[in-house]
């Protein structure tokens, strides 16, 4: 008989390939999980980069405007119109951003209506009051600077009085090279804007005007711009920031009954506030916002959520510092006396919900260098008491 014959080749047996395969799944887990964990932190890392550019951001336009907080305003702030109280954050469509949007009171003599170079915003930091559901339990600010805005200059440009609450500007026949020749240039004058107005009197200073020759400053509301040059500013009464009043103390009236020329300045009141937008029913991410004298407010962050303000301030009793102080108009302290302003901002990662939520904050303090100046050293213990 034929003897049979065998292959010699022998394949895997099941056991071999049970080992070889869980090897094998064990690698690629191993691959993926690794590649997980690359991608998780590249996500991590990129919405840190984007919170913190947006709070960055922030912060550097805060500090340019609270940089300039009280500049060419009068030593000490300035009184308003006394017949009715005036607004901020308010827009020529007649919506207030802010739920309390009135000057406050003089701290010293108590007269409402008055314009410091920085108005805090205890408390007030939402916009009509609304909730930020991830922020829900902290306090949230706002803050409004006021400073004149020297970068459009006005000097080239005449204002003379005309009937009633009109101003005409007409360009110098030598303007100054470099400066504005024209009031409707980018960056120029607009509806709602606000102008601080000095009125040249003859025989020497009136009022409590800061120059000679000069009476109390006056603060209108453009309501309206005619012409191509020369131009028609107008100044109606019921403007949506109530400026342009008629009676009571430092009215409208009263300063275009003076002769003279006319000395013009544009101020620039810049509020900072959050806000809760909402689009197709949905609520979105809050957002930081600025807002100009009574134009519309626009978003400059995005995704922030917390937004708190304190102050070092020099008690006007003591003429000691008062450091970060949250409520200075509450605890009866001024805002002319305002030294700096610490600002404490929160931004959250556009993926809000589990593990891959990323929030953080950055705080940074402004110096208010062109706030009332208050000799802290002076023997006299109300140095600072009358500013």
């Amino acid at each position: 008989m034929k003897k049979a014959e065998y292959n010699s080749l022998r394949g895997f047996t099941l056991i071999e390939l049970l080992v070889a395969s869980s090897l094998g799944l064990i690698v690629i887990l191993t691959m993926t999980t690794l590649f997980k964990m690359g991608m998780d932190a590249t996500f991590t890392v990129t919405q840190r980069a984007e919170v913190q550019q947006n709070m960055r951001a922030a912060i550097e336009l805060m500090s340019q405007d609270l940089g300039h907080a009280g500049a060419g305003l009068p030593n000490g702030g300035l009184q308003l119109a006394t017949a009715g109280l005036s607004n901020y954050a308010c827009n020529q469509a007649g919506t207030c951003y802010l739920v309390a949007h009135a000057y406050p009171n003089n701290v010293a003599t108590g007269v409402a209506n008055y314009m410091y170079g920085v108005l805090p915003g205890f408390g007030n930091g939402v916009q009509s009051g609304a909730t930020i559901p991830n922020a829900s339990t902290a306090r949230n600010d706002s803050i409004t600077t006021i400073y004149v805005d020297y970068n459009f200059s006005l000097k080239n440009f005449t204002f003379t009085q005309l009937s009633g609450t009109q101003v005409r500007a007409t360009l110098k026949a030598s303007p100054v090279a470099g400066l504005p020749t024209n009031i409707l240039a980018p960056g120029g004058l607009n509806v709602g804007d606000l102008l601080l107005l000095y009125v040249s009197t003859p025989g020497g200073p009136t009022g409590n005007g800061t120059t000679p020759g000069q009476t109390a400053a006056v603060v209108a509301e453009i309501t309206g711009i005619s012409g191509t040059g020369p131009w028609t500013l107008t100044f109606n009464a019921g403007d949506a920031l109530n400026m342009n009043q008629t009676s009571g103390a430092n009215n409208l009236t009263s300063a275009f009954s003076a002769t003279g020329t006319m000395d013009v300045y544009r101020l620039n009141v810049v509020s900072y506030f959050l806000q809760v937008p909402a689009a197709g029913g949905t609520v979105q991410t809050p957002r930081l916002m600025r807002q100009v004298n009574g134009l519309t407010a626009v978003p400059v962050a995005d995704n922030i959520i917390n937004l708190q303000f304190s102050y070092d301030v020099i008690d006007g009793l003591t003429s000691y510092l008062s450091s970060n102080l949250p409520n200075p108009i509450g605890s009866g302290q001024s805002p002319a006396l305002i030294q700096k302003v610490n600002i404490w901002i929160m931004g959250e990662s556009l993926t809000s919900g589990g593990k891959r939520s990323q929030s953080m904050y950055l705080i940074t303090s402004v110096a208010a260098r062109n706030m009332s100046f208050c000799n802290s050293y002076s023997a006299s213990t109300n140095a600072c008491a009358n500013q």
